[in-house]
């Protein structure tokens, strides 16, 4: 019994220390629900798109495949090559960063992490969030910051896309406006992102509406790499409940057949 005590005392401190780790990187904050298409193929190729042109010089996708990322995005292999492919990779080479190590951790304090897995491990919501939540911050080592995961290394990556913006403050629940479905009113010039208000100050080449389509897509793609089998299992699993919805109806009118004498 004791033993037992133990263990789940244990198991009871390690859950606590557990939700302590994932609020401190931004779990616990507020997020914006990002609405994916899985089955839109354009989005998830534009998602790719901005992937190779923004992250991938940085962060690596080691568990993903040029070759295999092309089949399930139904990408021609020559657009593959023109579009996602810049230096000496091969089509059924790994997604990997040229950056060293080394030289990534000298300049950003800390080696950029592989991104294969971080749909599953940050959830969608959070990534959304986080992509559009950088501020301008002079006190922070690369002049940059972010609302949801504070005193981030990472810089600004998108920031000719986005533009650039301060923080103004956060929402005030009691005073707050919000629309039909609870979403929070922005003033004008000012943009909300989680619970918190940003006032931009250059614009970017995006509108902030097309910032948000274009991170909603990254989002996207991110989600993909993380359960490529995903876009298949969708499509079966309707398949399956069709087949399961006309066997059931099938059975209905056995059944009515069989106890028809019977009544």
């Amino acid at each position: 019994m004791k033993k037992l005590s133990l263990l789940l005392v244990t198991l009871l401190s390690a859950s606590v220390l557990a939700s302590s780790a994932l609020a401190a990187g931004g779990h616990g904050a507020a997020v914006d629900e990002v609405h994916m298409n899985m089955s839109d193929k354009a989005s998830l190729q534009n998602g790719a798109k901005i992937f190779v042109n923004y992250c991938l010089s940085c962060h690596s996708a080691e568990y993903s495949r040029y070759n295999r990322v092309a089949e399930d995005l139904e990408i021609p292999l020559w657009q593959l090559k023109e579009n996602l492919m810049f230096t000496t990779e091969k089509e059924g080479d790994l997604m990997k960063t040229t950056m060293p190590a080394d030289d990534a951790k000298a300049w950003f304090g800390v080696t950029p992490p592989d991104l294969s897995l971080v749909a599953r491990v940050r959830k969608p919501d959070w990534i959304y969030t986080y992509l559009r939540a950088f501020y301008l911050d002079e006190s922070s080592p690369s002049g940059w910051n972010n609302s949801l995961f504070e005193n981030v290394a990472m810089p600004h990556a998108m920031y000719e896309l986005q533009g650039v913006q301060r923080v103004v403050g956060k929402i005030d629940s009691a005073t707050q406006e919000v629309d039909s479905h609870g979403k929070p009113i922005a003033k004008e010039g000012q943009i909300i992102v989680g619970d918190t208000i940003f006032e931009l100050q250059h614009p970017g080449k995006m509108s902030s509406v097309e910032f948000d389509k274009a991170m909603s897509d990254l989002t996207a793609f991110l989600s993909y790499m993380g359960e490529p089998a995903q876009l298949k299992r969708h499509t079966i699993g309707v398949f399956t409940i069709g087949f399961l919805i006309l066997l059931m109806l099938l059975c209905m009118v056995l059944k009515a057949e069989y106890w028809r004498d019977v009544h």
